[in-house]
């Protein structure tokens, strides 16, 4: 007698695009249907886009970490870890767990969003005195780091070490920079006022970009605004710039200039994850390539999508053009991904993926913003509370929503607040102590592990 056994669908990544999948599966599929498998390293959906906000501490961590596990219909096994390796073939995924076990998946359709990972390059010194801002955690660590700058500077009795304490170094210049570059150095300005033995004068934050234009997205006019803002503001920023190598205590510059610095702030782009190269699928500057249903050629029943996809832009009729790597993407490709997932189980047609861009906001903190909803160009207050809205919006829970307007309407009343958690004090919480990508396996390695497995199992 043939046991019939339900489909493994296997989901790699929480990220706004995995989590919208899950939701949507679980939503949508009978409890016999399938069984869903998350595999996350954290329990919690991270609101990426807010956290220069939490890095200068007009929002909590909490406040943007929106729990997997707050669902009505929660029924979906997360593995804690994150995916080093796939079989395709085989369809095994090998997973390193967060207690460093590895383990071997099956899966019947794997779904892979595993997001992306700092870009760095062969900079002397980089990976091991720049800070990052892609986690939470890391967020948490550039709050303490500059805070305890302040703290540093107060109590130095040495000139020179005040100065270079006081100057702070942010490269690369798209949206994550320019937030974070603008949210700190405005924590900075409200912070030195608490420190009366301190010049404010003295301290200096540099935005630093290779590109030629501050956000070229925006459009040339809201990009100047926004280069306005953060002049008028005392950032230096230098275009066409990058950073020829690092040092504990200062920062060399590739136009000769040398900064003394303690502190630097890696935010110059992205790359898609390692895991993506260990499938032996076509990929594009890293990313998988996939159709318009977002599924990978040659790689039977998987789907990737996200970050790591060059998932072909229907919505701009050019041929060749593939989605940026936004939010607003990530969360509806999701939700496509799930619908084709589910009838490739029910053996119905799929759809493609199509969705135009509605637009592009950016909080510069305060008052400021500039914003390009639909087309329309915006600044100030207005821009304000297009993008505040937005991000509000896409929250993902009540809880979520309900903890951040709350943060938000705390901070315009009452300030900032300057205090140092005090754990992570002793903690280097360089790039090289976030970013993971030595772990992934090789292929080759893969397909000597599963065989290992069979063997074992025969």
């Amino acid at each position: 007698m043939a046991i019939v056994t339900r489909p493994r669908i296997l989901v790699v990544g929480a990220g706004f695009a995995g989590v919208e999948c899950v939701r949507r599966l679980e939503r949508k599929l009978g409890p016999d249907e399938a069984d869903v498998t998350l595999v996350a390293p954290f329990s919690y959906q991270l609101y990426l886009p807010l956290l220069p906000q939490v890095a200068s501490g007009v929002l909590t961590p909490q406040s943007i970490a929106v729990s997997l596990r707050r669902s009505s219909r929660y029924r979906t096994r997360i593995i804690p870890g994150g995916a080093i390796g796939v079989d395709s073939k085989a369809k095994v995924c090998v997973i390193r767990t967060v207690t460093d076990e590895l383990i071997d998946e099956p899966y019947d359709i794997l779904v892979l969003t595993p997001g992306s990972v700092t870009r760095t390059f062969d900079i002397p010194g980089l990976t091991d005195h720049a800070r990052g801002m892609k986690t939470l955690a890391e967020a948490a660590y550039v709050r303490d780091h500059v805070i305890q700058q302040l703290d540093l500077a107060d109590a130095s009795q040495d000139p020179a070490e005040r100065a270079a304490r006081l100057q702070f170094v942010v490269v690369g210049g798209g949206y994550a920079g320019t937030e974070t570059a603008a949210c700190l150095q405005r924590l900075t300005h409200n912070a030195v006022k608490r420190y009366p033995r301190l010049d404010p004068g003295l301290i200096k934050w540099h935005l630093i970009d290779i590109a030629p234009r501050l956000m070229p997205e925006l459009g040339g006019k809201l990009g100047e605004t926004a280069l306005g803002i953060l002049r008028r503001r005392g950032i230096e920023v230098s275009l066409g710039v990058s950073v020829a190598k690092v040092s504990p205590t200062e920062v060399t510059f590739t136009d000769g200039r040398v900064v003394p610095s303690h502190t630097l702030i890696w935010t110059a782009g992205v790359a898609a994850s390692p895991l993506m190269a260990t499938l032996g699928c076509e990929t594009s500057r890293g990313r998988m390539v996939v159709d318009a249903e977002m599924k990978a050629p040659g790689c039977p029943d998987v789907f990737a999508l996200g970050d790591a996809a060059a998932v072909p832009d229907l919505a701009k009729g050019e041929e060749g053009a593939v989605c940026p790597p936004t939010a607003q993407h990530a969360m509806r490709q999701g939700k496509v991904v799930a619908d084709n997932v589910i009838a490739r189980i029910r053996k119905q047609p799929l759809r493609p993926y199509v969705h135009k861009d509605l637009g592009l906001v950016v909080d510069l903190g305060g008052l400021d913003a500039v914003s390009k909803p639909l087309g329309v160009e915006l600044k100030g207050v207005p821009a304000l509370a297009v993008a505040r809205g937005y991000h509000w919006m896409a929250l993902r829970t009540g809880v979520a929503k309900a903890r951040v307007a709350t943060n938000w309407a705390l901070n315009a009343v009452a300030g900032d607040d300057f205090v140092r958690t005090g754990f992570q004090a002793r903690k280097p919480a360089t790039l090289k102590d976030f970013e993971y990508t030595d772990a992934y396996l090789t292929p080759e390695q893969i397909r000597e592990r599963v065989e290992r497995h069979k063997l074992r199992e025969a």
